[in-house]
């Protein structure tokens, strides 16, 4: 046969080629949004996690906060499972944020400090998730990296199995904030605070999901109400006067009047992240995703604020290690919302999670999986999750009483033990602004002997020795400076 009578076929052949394709992508968008009510179906639920910096749990309106103006995440605490004694076990940011990716304590990942990189052979959520035929995407902070804090994370290992990127390692300049754009390496800069384009960022993303037989997996990472406490638009910060705040029993007289300005910008920050979860909130039913999307609402520690004549994280008082923990579910559960007792601690959300979407959990997962718990309507208030610092460093440093501690957070009790011995003993019942440390005291004895023999045992059980900070930073061969931090580089 000629060439050029075959040539003169190639228009008829690509026109017959390009309508088999639309056909197809027809019929795929078709089937995709089909899927769900297809008998017999089953659809893997959405997990949309929004996690903030440095939000203490009391700082909320439905935890009964008189300064925080939260009506949004309000209107979603009375559609949720609030978890009102949820921890962070290792409170200060990149171990906090190694174990929820991995489900494991900072002494089996390695992250035990700021500014060190997570192992990138670790098995990691979004690997996880991606394994399960789930998109999975991240947006804002990440600081898990350690190659300085304004470089770029580049795709592959070092992002962790995430597939859509915008992000950046870490900045707390939320008026001129750095992040990547997925597969472009240069720097770029979010237009305006950047609360505000990470949501934006969110909103786009979750809309290019309409239709698609895939689910999402998504983290939200803001970087707020982390200090500096007075960079919020003027909107929100003109919503809160300092003689106005309310502070807690257990700021001392000196630190009054520099808590409540530090408050009212931490408020203002807390009132434009709400804003924000209204708009997402508002978008997911919008397009159809609200009632198959699971929404974890959390941070990854809180803040001192004054509280015990202290600001900042790494301590074991409630104003640090506590977080709000919000689990809106999807539908199909049939579930209704409630408060819950159960003590949720940093490497139980990962399993717990994978548990609710019907996914196997990996062996390499060291935390509770609570989603039979949340499925059977329990709750397992009797749990005592660990907190610990290894490594005092920076806010905490051992030049501000810094020190190393291995501790349990019970329903009722926070008991913890530094290097010389018991440390201290809180009825958060009866003492809610832990003022009454319960150490040595002969009535309360037999409570603190039978905290310590469990700690004992966890750690055991953990092969935790408790060993002083240096030890463990010469075994996982990290540099410190003389505040004990890792130095990074902007």
């Amino acid at each position: 046969m000629p060439d050029n009578f075959i040539r003169s076929l190639f228009p008829f052949f690509s026109h017959l080629l390009w309508a088999g394709i639309l056909i197809s992508s027809i019929s795929c968008n078709e089937t995709k949004k089909a899927a769900p009510s297809d008998k017999g179906a089953i659809q893997k639920p959405n997990v949309l996690i929004l996690l903030t910096d440095q939000w203490r749990a009391q700082a909320t309106g439905y935890a009964g906060d008189p300064n925080a103006i939260t009506p949004n995440l309000d209107v979603l605490a009375s559609e949720s499972l609030n978890f009102e004694n949820a921890v962070s076990g290792t409170p200060v940011c990149t171990p906090f944020r190694a174990s929820l990716l991995t489900g494991q304590r900072p002494l089996s990942n390695g992250v035990f400090m700021n500014d060190v990189q997570l192992d990138t052979n670790a098995l990691t959520m979004a690997k996880i998730f991606n394994k399960n035929h789930y998109d999975t995407g991240y947006i804002g902070k990440w600081h898990l990296d350690g190659h300085g804090r304004l470089q770029n994370v580049p795709p592959g290992a070092r992002r962790q199995g995430f597939d859509f990127w915008k992000a950046n390692e870490c900045t707390h300049d939320y008026n001129h904030s750095v992040y990547y754009d997925n597969l472009d390496p240069e720097q770029k800069i979010w237009e305006h605070y950047d609360t505000f384009d990470q949501t934006d960022a969110a909103l786009n993303y979750i809309q290019t999901k309409n239709g698609d037989s895939s689910p999402f997996m998504m983290i939200v990472s803001y970087g707020t109400p982390h200090a500096p406490y007075h960079t919020a638009p003027e909107k929100y910060r003109k919503m809160f006067d300092p003689a106005n705040i309310k502070l807690r029993e257990n700021v001392p007289e000196e630190m009054q009047e520099k808590a409540k300005t530090d408050l009212a910008g931490y408020y203002a920050h807390i009132a434009a992240i709400d804003d924000m979860i209204g708009k997402i909130t508002k978008k997911l039913k919008e397009e159809g995703q609200w009632e198959n999307t699971l929404i974890l609402f959390t941070s990854d520690h809180g803040d001192m604020l004054g509280s015990q004549g202290a600001y900042k994280k790494q301590q074991p008082y409630e104003e640090s290690i506590r977080v709000p923990m919000l689990m809106k579910l999807p539908k199909d559960m049939n579930l209704a919302p409630a408060v819950k007792k159960t003590v949720i601690n940093t490497e139980d959300i990962l399993p717990t999670l994978l548990g609710l979407c019907d996914i196997d959990i990996p062996k390499s997962i060291e935390g509770m999986n609570f989603s039979s718990i949340i499925k059977n309507n329990e709750d397992d208030i009797d749990y005592a999750a660990e907190i610990r610092c290894i490594q005092p460093f920076g806010q905490w440093g051992r030049h501000r009483g810094g020190k190393e501690f291995r501790g349990l957070r019970t329903l009722r009790y926070t008991y913890a033990r530094d290097l010389n011995g018991p440390w201290l003993l809180y009825d958060n019942q009866t003492d809610p602004f832990q003022q009454n440390n319960l150490i040595g005291q002969a009535e309360f004895s037999a409570i603190q002997e039978r905290l310590d023999k469990t700690l004992t045992q966890r750690l055991n059980a953990n092969n935790d020795a408790f060993l002083s900070g240096p030890e463990y930073i010469k075994k996982y061969g990290y540099h410190v400076d003389k505040n004990g931090m890792v130095p990074y580089t902007q």
